[in-house]
């Protein structure tokens, strides 16, 4: 099964939902296959364009209505129910990681127990791979809400430093290596 093949098992053509997660995937897509080019990394491309079209697929499982995600889940748990799915359809675990591994500039341990997110303490959640950190990092300049236009550096400064020091600290580390 490819990644768009398990996008369209899972969420109907009709779907707004759809839209949002199509639109919002290519535009990461975008941005990480324009830094690995700029930059030159070491990554191959297919590989960038899948991890980025399947790093949010776990949202349908969430409870975001703004975003018409109408599942029980807390839309911070979006990252393990995809890597959850892409491991189900027997997808590359690249693919699985990235998704796990995608929210903000990573999540630390400490940072999940003292926020008391509901996410399993057995798994990592910090980007790891050049690959996890691309899509990291190009997922923070877009929004799944309003306009699909890039956010600007200081927005998405800004944002990062709403979750603490240690998460905006993360992202210029980020920053510095992509930008």
């Amino acid at each position: 099964m490819s990644p768009i093949e398990l996008i369209n098992s899972i969420y109907p053509a009709e779907s707004p939902l759809r839209g949002i997660l199509i639109s919002h995937s290519e535009a990461v897509a975008r941005e990480a296959l324009d830094i690995a080019r700029r930059k030159n990394l070491p990554l191959d491309p297919v590989e960038i364009e899948n991890a980025a079209m399947l790093h949010d697929i776990g949202i349908i499982r969430t409870d975001a209505p703004g975003i018409h995600c109408h599942g029980n889940l807390n839309y911070m748990c979006h990252g393990v129910a995809g890597a959850d799915m892409i491991r189900n359809a027997e997808l590359s675990e690249i693919y699985a990681r990235v998704a796990e591994r995608h929210t903000g500039a990573g999540l630390t341990h400490e940072e999940i127990t003292e926020a008391g997110l509901p996410l399993p303490p057995d798994r990592s959640y910090m980007p790891e791979t050049l690959l996890e950190k691309l899509i990291c990092y190009a997922d923070c300049f877009y929004s799944k809400t309003g306009s699909n236009n890039r956010k600007s550096l200081e927005r998405v400064r800004a944002s990062m430093a709403k979750f603490g020091p240690g998460v905006l600290e993360r992202f210029e580390a980020l920053h510095k290596m992509f930008s």
